[in-house]
């Protein structure tokens, strides 16, 4: 069974710091680049990171550039998201993603999601 579960949101005041997990089963990791999307209300799902499946490569918007930061582990089937500098405006909630292509052959997974708020 495929699961990606987010962990590590709550409530932050600005300028604090958060660090957002992904834990990945029942699949293989490490052939998968890895991204973080995140949804605020009344939007639409906004890309955050991406990550290449072994780490080399690592892209963000220029919403959370300089702010955060995507990282990996395939030993331990993770993936991370530091959040340093949080303003109001990167309330949301936060998505992992999975999506694995080859040729023709594709496949993607999302989590649940996990709610970070940024107020004092």
């Amino acid at each position: 069974q495929v699961q990606l579960v987010e962990s590590g949101g709550g409530l932050v005041q600005p300028g604090g710091s958060l660090r957002l997990s992904c834990a990945a089963s029942g699949f293989t990791f490490s052939r998968y680049a890895m991204r973080w999307y995140r949804q605020a209300p009344g939007k639409e799902r906004e890309l955050v990171a991406t990550i290449t499946r072994l780490g080399s490569e690592r892209n963000y918007a220029d919403s959370t550039r300089g702010r955060f930061t995507i990282s990996r582990d395939n030993a331990k089937n993770m993936m991370y998201l530091q959040m340093n500098s949080l303003k109001p405006e990167d309330t949301a909630v936060y998505y992992c993603n999975a999506r694995y292509e080859l040729g023709a052959s594709s496949s993607e997974y999302w989590g649940q999601g996990t709610q970070v708020t940024v107020s004092s």
